[in-house]
């Protein structure tokens, strides 16, 4: 009897666990299907969110590659493939025809400009159409770093615009001078030290190091000494603001995917602090007052002293249509962000221009021994002395310097955002606030349509008597209209310093290293860098039986 209650008790019980389990495995599989539901969802969503735009351009009969969800036609350069200029070169050589190209950054619509008249509308001619740079992806929510005069837009940019020009003035240049001529000199010692040992140098970081060495002094009254101390914690700095990490590579695709989410990241947090750091070091040093150095601390300085930033507003009207006062306070914070740009800026763009101008002459020796015998000419006239008027007088130098720009332009495109609804009268095409306008520099440079023979180093173009005025709105490593760079006449005067400085006292040819044509950087962002450098060797020069 008890036999039998045992086996009743266990089928029993075998049955309750049977059907627990049964139970419990609908149960499971109604939360998988939830969650497999929730998750198709969310794709679904993702999808149309991604995709919401790609009808812009076929809608306005606009020629574009077919965008793909999330990456936009940018794939390429959001997978480290390719660089921004080179994405803007592609679009320019695959629709040849176009005067226009669509785009889409991420979800974005962009337009790549291919007609210079088109261009000067955008630059110049409808400039308050176009103000805005375009390069923070959140309008309102800006990181401290970017509220600079290179990145800024609308009222805040029109407002350190006016105050900074004065720093920029041909006597301010000429007080600078002297700074250049010292770094020239150590520029020289570097450069002698290497050719002594037959070794070859990087032409871009040894040129990094004297730009880097300039912008210390003159920016900050610091001696960096990049030239001769290789942990210069100045260069450091300038390293590790164009290495792209991961981290703010991953941060830089979120806030375009996905600019309200992520509007409080940080692109440049990794050296906010130290440059914040650097500034406060230096303002305490001075007491908070102008030093009497006139550098761009004291440029700064001097703002802050006139009291708030005042002026008309870009972005704002009364009812009468009267633009609204603008104000801006020049704390601290926003005094670094200057401080920021002003050094990346500054030594990144020169250095990387007055590389590939002398890696082209290694190439071609004998637009080399016309620079020298230029430079050789106006030194003999002053006593063997960097000058500013001397500089002023290497008129082939200059030439020289504008052909390597022209083939190699440190910005290799130029960006702008639509403000307001705009027409291109001449295509007929209507554009809302918001889109993104790329120039193509480094395509427009190169196309043969303006330059005849553009793969030939040839600086005898931009000789005044026989430049076409007509490339003016091609031709722009610079810029043009109210955006155009601020620091255009002192980054051309110390870069055309440094090239003298190295070719009055060196000839530079291929190393056994040297590539002919080198790469530019997927990683590139605005500044084109070139992957693996530009190494080069300086031998030094029998001037007597030159």
């Amino acid at each position: 009897m008890l036999s039998l209650f045992k086996l009743v008790f266990r089928v029993i019980t075998l049955e309750v666990f049977l059907r627990e389990c049964i139970c419990s495995y609908r149960n499971i599989f109604v939360v998988a299907m939830f969650f497999i539901a929730l998750f198709l969802i969310a794709l679904t969503a993702l999808y149309w969110y991604s995709t919401k735009n790609f009808n812009y351009w076929k809608d306005r009969g606009i020629k574009h590659d077919k965008p793909i969800p999330l990456f936009g036609t940018m794939a390429r350069n959001y997978l480290f493939q390719k660089s921004l200029t080179e994405i803007a070169v592609y679009n320019y050589w695959k629709y040849p025809k176009e005067k226009v190209v669509g785009m889409f950054m991420a979800i974005a619509p962009a337009l790549c400009l291919r007609d210079p008249e088109i261009i000067k509308e955008v630059l110049t001619t409808d400039f308050l159409y176009f103000y805005p740079r375009g390069l923070n992806s959140h309008d309102e929510v800006i990181e401290p770093m970017m509220k600079n005069l290179f990145f800024a837009d609308g009222d805040l940019w029109r407002l350190l615009r006016q105050r900074m020009t004065p720093a920029f003035t041909t006597g301010k240049l000429r007080a600078m001078f002297p700074l250049i001529v010292e770094r020239a000199e150590k520029l020289q010692t570097r450069t002698a030290n290497a050719a002594a040992k037959g070794k070859a140098l990087d032409a871009r970081d040894l040129m990094a190091r004297y730009t880097t060495d300039f912008i210390g002094a003159c920016g900050f009254g610091l001696d960096s000494d990049s030239l001769n101390d290789e942990e210069s914690a100045f260069r450091k700095l300038g390293i590790k603001i164009f290495k792209v990490e991961i981290m703010q590579a991953i941060v830089l695709c979120l806030k375009d995917f996905f600019p309200e989410v992520f509007k409080h990241f940080k692109i440049l947090g990794n050296v906010e602090g130290d440059v914040k750091d650097l500034v406060r070091a230096i303002l305490k040093q001075r007491n908070y007052q102008p030093s009497g150095r006139n550098d761009f601390i004291d440029l700064l300085l001097e703002c802050r002293e006139k009291g708030t930033l005042k002026g008309e507003s870009i972005e704002r009207k009364k009812e009468d249509g009267t633009p609204e006062e603008a104000t801006a306070v020049l704390d601290e914070e926003l005094m670094a962000a200057q401080v920021f740009v002003f050094f990346a800026a500054g030594f990144e763009t020169s250095s990387s221009a007055t590389s590939f101008t002398l890696h082209q002459l290694a190439f071609n020796p004998e637009v080399q021994k016309k620079v020298q015998d230029d430079i050789d000419r106006v030194l003999a006239k002053h006593n063997d002395k960097l000058s500013y008027e001397a500089i002023k007088e290497m008129r082939y130098l200059d030439w020289t310097f504008k052909e390597g720009m022209r083939m190699f332009p440190s910005l290799g495109f130029l960006i702008r955002k639509c403000a307001k609804q705009y027409t291109f009268q001449k295509l007929d095409l209507t554009i809302d606030p918001g889109v993104r306008i790329f120039v193509p520099l480094q395509a427009l440079h190169m196309d043969p349509l303006y330059f005849d023979n553009p793969q030939e180093f040839r600086p005898e173009r931009f000789d005044p008597d026989v430049f076409d005025s007509n490339l003016k709105n091609i031709y722009l490593p610079f810029g043009i209209g109210p955006r155009a760079c601020i620091g255009e006449r002192l980054g051309h005067m110390q870069s055309l310093a440094g090239l003298a400085a190295v070719l009055s006292r060196f000839s530079v040819r291929p190393a056994p290293e040297t590539v002919r044509h080198p790469t530019v950087s997927p990683s590139s962002d605005i500044v084109q860098s070139i992957k693996g450098g530009l190494p080069l060797l300086f031998e030094p020069r029998n001037i007597s039986g030159s």
